[in-house]
């Protein structure tokens, strides 16, 4: 069995009042639902806040709502399966377009 990674300073942010204020926004902006299932016409509750781009690969974005989104502990764990024990999934490069709406 792989050994579990090591805690570190990302990981004390989800303990902070800041992630605990921001989290159920979230989840209500969510409706309770999870993003991932719903993108496949499924009907899940949602019971983790998932980082789209991990906090490790940009932590700029760690408190970005527009890189969060709820998703159900399956689909959370197909995102991450080394924490299951598996391999880490390669990370496909995603293109992210914001659109902003302007006063016209």
């Amino acid at each position: 069995m792989k050994e579990p990674r090591p805690r570190d300073e990302i990981d004390k942010l989800y303990k902070t009042k800041r992630w605990r204020k921001l989290r159920p926004v979230i989840i209500a902006r969510d409706y309770g639902l999870c993003q991932e299932c719903k993108r496949r016409d499924l009907v899940r509750k949602g019971v983790v806040v998932h980082h789209i781009i991990e906090a490790r690969e940009d932590i700029s974005k760690f408190w970005d709502e527009d890189n969060l989104e709820l998703v159900c502990l399956a689909c959370h764990n197909r995102d991450h399966p080394e924490r299951s024990g598996g391999d880490k999934k390669v990370k496909t490069k995603r293109k992210v377009v914001k659109f902003y709406a302007n006063r016209e």
